[in-house]
């Protein structure tokens, strides 16, 4: 058994780490926008489609209420028989004024169960914001202090680098270090 490790490069690791640094820079605003659309989505239902269904609610039945008291007018007075225009309005305001009344009903249903249907999901997404913003920057400085002692190890032991048959090729290579002095 050797009593030595036979550290030969470290490029592997500093590759890694390199490119979880940038996975983390794209993952995290990815994670931040969901959260956001999140939010933007219970606002647009609770308070955008809930008021203009009560405006299509209030306008639609004022347009139902003006077709029945023009059918009303024409079947009171003797002058004229209703016409069939009047009586075909009237059905479709009312089918206009019940499709609003259903989309509001079902507008505050989906206000209602949106946090529950949610939440088990945005506790998920909130894991893993967690999981990105806290244990894989965590991460990223131990496999950068890894590098850092495997460099230093092999740096200080070229000698133990290759067996004592091959020939020496040379101290190992030292992996910079990441802009902006992350480690």
């Amino acid at each position: 058994m050797a009593e030595r490790a036979q550290v030969t490069s470290v490029e592997a690791i500093e590759s890694f780490r390199a490119s979880l640094v940038t996975y983390l820079a794209a993952a995290r605003p990815t994670l931040d926008e969901m959260g956001a659309e999140v939010m933007r989505t219970r606002v647009w239902l609770e308070e955008d489609r809930q008021r203009h269904w009560e405006r299509e609610v209030q306008r639609r039945t004022r347009l139902l209420q003006d077709a029945e008291a023009a059918l009303f007018s024409a079947r009171m007075s003797g002058l004229r028989e209703a016409t069939q225009a009047e009586i075909t309005a009237v059905r479709k305001a009312k089918a206009a004024q019940e499709e609003a009344v259903e989309r509001l009903r079902r507008v505050k249903k989906w206000s209602r169960e949106f946090d529950s249907r949610i939440e088990p999901l945005a506790r998920q997404l909130d894991s893993l914001r967690s999981l990105f913003t806290i244990e894989m920057p965590r991460a990223v400085t131990s496999l950068g202090r890894t590098v850092e002692m495997l460099s230093e190890y092999s740096g200080l032991q070229p000698s133990a680098l290759t067996p004592p048959s091959a020939p020496a090729e040379g101290p190992a290579p030292q992996v910079p270090p990441l802009p902006g002095g992350e480690s």
